[in-house]
């Protein structure tokens, strides 16, 4: 696999992609029911972005995960680990069956991402607003050691609270990092309720470009312009600014009784729930 092969040398088209986010929500609400708690909201939110990034725009080898010309994807926001464990397994990093495995003991799928025992993670997470911090750093090495790869940092809505986010945004730009792109899953929420209610953020696209990073508004569901967005990002440019791209979504999205629901931060639905859940993901 060349610097330049996408991931299995076959991309997937937009009605691919759509199918493959459809069976990654079915396996985020399985994993949290499963496993009687987990957090099903933030995870759902983020679908569509993490399958186009796994089975269309970053170059990675499900069967080499330390394979040194691999973009990089750090999902900052780590207690939505089941939406990257879905994207794992079913690009062939370890086998599906392993997912209802999650947050059970001696299981390598722990509630936070673990690089420890995980193929394919590449931080361990713990306290939320530490990702892009690590993505810098990432995305630096590559600069110094004229590496090929691109860094991609999923950022939650209600990180963008932490001071840390806001100190790595302005180390991006000032060590001119071109290579590295945040995504931002600005869902409007958090653990304890709506943001605008908790920090208001607004004008939050613009906070970015104060930054200094190119800054593209998308809606986050639509596969189109996710892919869009996301392979123009990886594109080499002619300036060295870092990239943010605010992806509004919906929590819960693709469930209705989650959707813009902040109790389904962080909970795992009954049989009864479950059952609905999956009957309205096959539609």
């Amino acid at each position: 696999m060349t610097p330049d092969s996408p991931q299995n040398g076959n991309p997937k088209n937009i009605s691919e992609l759509e199918a493959v986010a459809r069976q990654m929500r079915k396996d985020i609400v399985t994993m949290v029911f499963k496993a009687g708690s987990g957090h099903p909201g933030g995870s759902l939110s983020a679908t569509d972005i993490v399958a186009a990034l796994y089975f269309r725009v970053m170059r990675h080898d499900p069967k080499n995960p330390s394979w040194d010309g691999r973009d990089r994807f750090i999902l900052s926001k780590g207690h939505a680990s089941p939406v990257i464990y879905a994207a794992l397994a079913r690009s062939g990093y370890f086998p599906a069956d392993d997912l209802w495995t999650f947050r059970k003991m001696g299981s390598h799928l722990q509630g936070h991402t673990d690089a420890t025992m995980t193929p394919g993670i590449e931080l361990s997470t713990g306290s939320i607003g530490m990702g892009l911090s690590y993505g810098v750093g990432v995305s630096l090495a590559a600069k110094l050691d004229s590496k090929p790869y691109h860094t991609f940092v999923v950022v939650g809505d209600g990180e963008s609270n932490e001071g840390s986010i806001w100190e790595a945004a302005a180390s991006a730009n000032h060590l001119k990092l071109g290579s590295i792109t945040a995504i931002i899953d600005r869902n409007r929420m958090q653990n304890d309720g709506f943001g605008a209610d908790i920090m208001n953020m607004e004008p939050y696209p613009d906070k970015w470009r104060a930054f200094g990073w190119e800054t593209w508004e998308i809606d986050g569901h639509d596969m189109s312009q996710v892919v869009e967005a996301l392979e123009k990002a990886r594109m080499p440019r002619n300036h060295p600014h870092p990239v943010a791209i605010v992806a509004h979504t919906t929590k819960g999205k693709g469930v209705s009784f989650m959707e813009n629901n902040p109790d389904w931060h962080g909970k795992a639905p009954t049989p009864e729930q479950h059952k609905q859940a999956m009957e309205e993901l096959s539609k």
